[in-house]
């Protein structure tokens, strides 16, 4: 016999390493079998399980548990991302820490052996948390980024795009993080609103007949302007375009130029232009052949291309300086407050800078090409398909890639420079040595480039370098391309995109045929989980409270298309709720022997309740089917809790008890052999989505001699498939019609205030000779489901009934002797009046285009669910008034 409630904390521990030391984990070893493959989204070496990652594995892992379970060789391959800047700042941070060491004074070699050494003691932090949520990789395939295969297949790629020319070197601007004196990307740049202001600086014209005034809120960049820019059609500036102002402080004459970038409604209309410092300038510098002045070192100093009082200090002191000189200059117009954005290194907290730099750069144009026809032609779909267009936008407008760093913790560039600066790219340095012996004629010293590849770079080869490309291997051949890609919205270009240009290019096929995004998670308010806000929520605090299922099912429940998930911890309880509902069903059936019956055939069965449950089983198996084939994930979960917990649990479980206890013995046998086999299907489906649960279940109801073979796991039995002739039509009838005449009748019961304690009678006015037979031979399970003293047959209800129509038979309850109609009028009324001034208030509210704009947009949403539930328990109250006004 079961136990009286399920223990995760024991059950998850050991049913997980029992699956993995099985082997289950592993696809099968069956060459007819249909490949089925998904790589996971690496997380940083450096991580911890949080929300995000929750979701993201837990709908993998649903995925992968369904198409193992329907037979195909299923791979979900694991693995974890070195995470460049994330690692070296940890293990600086240690060293610090240890003994106020930094890592150049411990030198490139030694410091890397140090982050080695942290990643070997801990660096698996998030993998075993990864197992915790239930997550069933093939963990014996684990890559990392840095391994030796992944490295081979970095260096060989890096190599080869540079020998197509696809890979170069050029001065551009990047995003400068000045604490770890490196290049970032955009997805580690994060735009915090701050305060500040917009000073106004006088820019004398060169020949001296006035000035023009432009306006910024980072003045010391002025040192490095090149230029003024105004609109062509600014009639204000028609005539100064190609004169010059003087810039004051430096004292060099820059030109005014004519340029599409100032907007004239905004300020003065015209732009100072700092094409070495700012994004836009810098394609404005582009467009005119400006010089290009780099007034910053690598740690956001100002250096010798600024003058001489300036040099050395940093940029901040530089600002406050430059205004002071423009105050003093009677040059300051006007210094105005402002909130605005401004960017900082995610890791570091400072301000990043556009800096100027030398960098090797990915030829993105090119190979985006591939990557847009391979989704414009469908070789590769989005879930839910509206992303694409956000794909496009950014593949059609994209830029150079960056793909060096600054620092030492990462895939070393294989780039090697001679005594002249002549580059020689090669897999290894006795092919670059060999190479430039051929060139020189002799052995030169050669020094290898000081930087690493982007992170993003090894992780665009994921899905077939993690196969063991550039090897041939049968993983290769067998798994790729991928089947689905599932990951988060904010990486489709940094992540998806960079793996369909390489993908195409270099396999020549699409590295997935489907990309699902999945959904935002935020608090029960809708808003975002934030560390300042104090709502995080923490996925393995959840598990140690409600399980791992109860969270698993909770953020598959809700990971709807469409909208962003607001969790909370009352969702989570309710689903550990469902779980217990199943458990406590399953101990029901074993308390009145239901089991397991040698040759049970679902198609057979006689009675019909049975009848109904076996096609209400294969209905939902076909649903469940079709919604996780196609990522509906929220739609299985919720077809199969509407089944197991109303139909089985509710319903069938309840009408049975007669059966199972009555004296009919045939019925009797065939219930308990039903409620086993419904009960079997039901752990399958479920078991994608809560496998301990299911798992437990499945092992504890093993009986000796039954016919399916326990000692298998339930992780790796046969899905379901049930064809539609168990679905029996007339017996959907029947039973339709018991659960809507009890279901009504409670409705009717509990929307007069009809107490508990009443037992009125079930009158049945007006129905077909077969509804009749029906009601007639079920009346003992109505009156006790519906707690009415009897069943009769009316012509016509009395005075003071309540009729309520079910499938076109007319009941009705009659109540008077138990309640106030009168009272209960004015009770009902009163509260329809008061939901509609609340309908009316939050209607207004939504309907004036300025709230909707402005408030946040936790509360509009708050407003729109108020509005509708308000709108829900007023059309209650009515259908409760109408019945009301019915009574005979």
């Amino acid at each position: 016999m079961l136990d009286k409630t399920f223990d995760p904390k024991t059950v998850e521990p050991r049913l997980y390493a029992a699956w993995e030391a099985s082997g289950a984990f592993a696809p099968i070893d069956d060459p007819a079998a249909e490949p089925f493959s998904i790589v996971i989204p690496p997380p940083n070496v450096t991580g911890s399980l949080h929300i995000g990652h929750a979701l993201n594995n837990t709908l993998q892992d649903v995925l992968i548990r369904f198409e193992r379970m329907r037979g195909k060789a299923a791979l979900w391959l694991p693995g974890t991302d070195h995470a460049g800047i994330a690692t070296q700042m940890v293990v600086e941070r240690q060293l610090a820490a240890e003994g106020n060491q930094s890592r150049r004074d411990l030198g490139r070699d030694d410091f890397v052996a140090k982050v080695w050494e942290w990643k070997a003691k801990s660096g698996g932090t998030i993998v075993n948390q990864l197992r915790r949520l239930g997550a069933s990789c093939d963990w014996s395939r684990e890559r990392f980024t840095l391994d030796e295969g992944l490295s081979a297949a970095v260096r060989k790629v890096f190599v080869t795009l540079y020998k197509e020319k696809l890979i170069y070197r050029d001065k551009r601007l990047v995003n400068w993080d000045p604490h770890f004196q490196t290049a970032i990307s955009d997805l580690e740049v994060e735009q915090r609103e701050v305060d500040g202001h917009y000073w106004h600086f006088a820019y004398p014209l060169e020949d001296g007949s006035g000035e023009i005034v432009v306006a910024t809120t980072r003045p010391e960049t002025m040192l490095g302007d090149t230029a003024v820019a105004v609109h062509p059609s600014d009639e204000r500036y028609t005539a100064l375009i190609g004169k010059a102002v003087r810039l004051p402080i430096v004292n060099r004459p820059i030109p005014i130029i004519a340029d599409e970038y100032p907007d004239p409604e905004k300020g003065s209309g015209a732009v100072k232009i700092t094409p070495a410092h700012d994004f836009n300038d810098f394609a404005v510098g582009k467009r005119h052949n400006l010089p290009m002045i780099n007034i910053f070192d690598d740690f956001a100093r100002l250096n010798d291309n600024v003058p001489a009082e300036y040099r050395g200090m940093d940029r901040f002191a530089a600002r406050k300086k430059v205004v002071e000189a423009f105050e003093q200059l009677g040059l300051l117009r006007d210094v105005e407050k402002t909130r605005h954005t401004v960017p900082h290194g995610d890791r570091s907290g400072v301000v990043v800078e556009p800096y100027l730099t030398d960098q090797w750069y990915v030829n993105a144009e090119h190979l985006a090409r591939e990557a847009i026809s391979a989704v414009e032609t469908d070789r590769t779909v989005f879930v839910p398909k509206h992303w694409e267009k956000t794909y496009f936008e950014w593949m059609r407008n994209i830029q150079p890639w960056c793909v060096s760093r600054q620092l030492w913790w990462g895939h070393r560039i294989p780039a090697w420079f001679g005594p002249d600066g002549r580059v020689f790219v090669e897999e290894t340095e006795e092919e670059a040595r060999r190479q430039a012996r051929e060139h020189y004629g002799r052995d030169e010293p050669l020094r290898q480039d000081e930087d690493v590849l982007d992170t993003w770079f090894s992780s665009a080869l994921w899905p077939f370098s993690t196969l063991g490309w550039p090897e041939k291997t049968d993983d290769l051949r067998r798994f790729y391309p991928t089947h689905t890609l599932i990951t988060g919205f904010d990486i489709i270009f940094f992540w998806v995109a960079r793996m369909m240009m390489q993908g195409l290019h270099f396999m020549g096929d699409v590295p997935f045929k489907r990309v699902f995004i999945n959904a935002l998670v935020r608090d029960a308010e809708g808003r975002k989980m934030s560390k300042s806000k104090g709502n995080v929520m923490d996925p393995l605090e959840l598990v140690d409270d409600y399980g791992a299922d109860a969270l698993r099912f909770t953020l598959t429940a809700m990971s709807g298309q469409a909208r962003d998930i607001k969790l909370s911890r009352q969702r989570i309880e309710g689903y550990r709720n469902f779980g217990t509902k199943l458990w406590n069903a399953t101990r029901f059936c074993q308390m009145n022997g239901c089991a397991r019956a040698e040759g049970f055939d679902p198609a057979g069965v006689k009675v019909t309740l049975n009848r109904w449950i076996v096609g209400e089983t294969a209905r939902t198996a076909q649903a469940v089917t079709s919604a996780l084939a196609d990522c509906g994930f929220d739609e299985a979960a919720n077809t199969l809790y509407r089944f197991i917990w109303n139909q089985f649990c509710d319903w069938y479980v309840e009408f049975a008890k007669p059966l199972l206890t009555g004296d009919d013995q045939a019925a009797k046998v065939e219930t308990q052999a039903t409620a086993a086999w419904v009960l079997d299907q039901a752990l399958l489906l479920l078991h994608p989505v809560m496998p301990f649960l299911t798992e437990e279940l499945w092992g504890q109801t093993a009986d000796a001699g039954a016919p399916r073979a326990h000692a298998d796991f339930l992780m790796t039995a046969r899905w379901p498939e049930l064809p539609d002739s168990l679905i029996d039509t007339a017996a959907d009838a029947e039973i339709a019609l018991l659960i809507s005449a009890i279901t009504e009748g409670r409705s009717v019961r509990q929307g007069l205030n009809v107490p508990p304690s009443a037992h009125p009678a079930l009158l049945v006015v007006d129905a077909t000779d077969r509804q009749r037979e029906v009601l007639r031979a079920n009346a003992a399970l109505v009156q006790r489901l519906l707690r009415v003293a009897e069943l009769r047959f009316v012509d016509a209800a009395p005075e003071g009934s309540i009729p309520y129509v079910v499938e076109g038979a007319t009941l009705a309850l009659p109540v008077a002797e138990f309640i106030d109609l009168a009272a209960e009028r004015a009770r009902l009324s009163k509260e329809v009046g008061t939901l509609s001034q609340d309908i009316e208030r939050t209607a207004k509210k939504l309907g004036n285009p300025d709230f909707v704009s402005r408030a946040p947009e936790e509360v509009v949403e708050e407003n729109r669910e108020r509005l509708a539930e308000a709108e829900a328990a007023k059309a209650k109250l009515e259908e409760a008034l109408s019945r009301l006004g019915a009574v005979a």
